[in-house]
């Protein structure tokens, strides 16, 4: 009697280190090690990567050189390399970089965007309709802060989670990323935005993007495969924070998260050993250790 192999599940983890971990860095590092740790990621196995981000420089100094590192690291297809970018200007200045995946941000707190973007929500959305129209042919991504809490606002009601992600999709975002912008999510939280949301969004158009402020970044990721959610994103080392966020941490440590995934039965395509040895290179670079708890007993 022959036996069906069980099929394996997959997770895509989306490695935004190399932006959200950066960009809120006081120690930055040169084009040549952003670049290396690029290729280090995706020698282990990372195939979709935030590499840089096309912002206002006096802002996120961190990115300033976003445009360079994109020349120097070409086409490196079948990996995804994202550019996030807030206007069309940034989505110009990304694709005649070489950027081929794009990724817009705006927020459910109006006050977080005021101080993250410059603008309101509306405004932001007129930005993405001009990124789109006419449009530039790219994949783009959405992703909406402080889906959870603002550290201006407090809590967000779910019904304006709902409604942004509306307007995300409606302008032309592929997917949302639910954003814990300050790390306040709690499990069942996640489980209550998670079950709100996909009546009217399906669950493989959202990714869920989580800080470890509380030290719960894990559990919600529990919850959020639970709820059906199979996209995450995560920083190796747990690098990062949200210069427009006081007191957030960094994401959750890509590590961590593929240990998460592997106790669970899914299957990300990152070898996670290789992944830890980019992330102790990095802290070398840094001349820091990083959070991640997969780092600890390796140092």
């Amino acid at each position: 009697m022959n036996h069906a192999a069980p099929e394996k599940r997959t997770v895509r983890v989306v490695e935004v280190g190399p932006r959200d971990g950066l960009q809120s860095r006081g120690i930055q590092l040169s084009i040549e090690q952003r670049r290396e740790w690029i290729e280090k990621l995706i020698a282990a196995g990372v195939r979709e990567i935030e590499a840089g981000s096309f912002v206002r420089p006096d802002r996120v100094p961190a990115m300033a050189d976003s445009d360079a590192l994109f020349l120097l690291l070409g086409d490196v297809t079948p990996v995804r390399l994202w550019a996030l970018v807030p206007n069309r200007i940034g989505g110009q200045r990304a694709v005649a970089a070489g950027a081929k995946h794009l990724a817009f941000f705006t927020a459910a707190s109006e006050t977080f965007s005021q101080q993250n973007s410059g603008c309101s929500i509306d405004q932001s959305l007129q930005h993405l309709q001009q990124l789109r129209s006419p449009p530039l042919d790219v994949p783009l991504r959405g992703y909406l802060s402080c889906c959870f809490g603002c550290p201006y606002e407090g809590v967000i009601d779910p019904e304006q989670v709902l409604q942004r992600s509306i307007d995300l999709l409606g302008g032309g975002a592929e997917e949302i990323v639910i954003s814990d912008t300050t790390g306040i999510a709690t499990a069942q939280a996640v489980t209550t935005l998670i079950d709100r949301l996909t009546p009217e969004i399906p669950i493989d158009k959202i990714s869920l993007h989580l800080h470890d402020t509380h030290g719960s970044a894990l559990e919600c990721a529990r919850a959020g495969l639970d709820a059906g959610v199979r996209s995450f994103d995560a920083s190796a080392g747990g690098l990062g924070g949200c210069p427009f966020a006081p007191g957030a941490r960094g994401n959750v440590a890509t590590e961590d998260l593929l240990e998460v995934l592997q106790q669970q039965g899914f299957d990300s395509g990152i070898d996670r050993e290789a992944l830890i040895e980019s992330s102790l290179w990095l802290e070398r670079c840094l001349g820091e250790e990083l959070p991640a708890q997969s780092l600890v007993n390796r140092r």
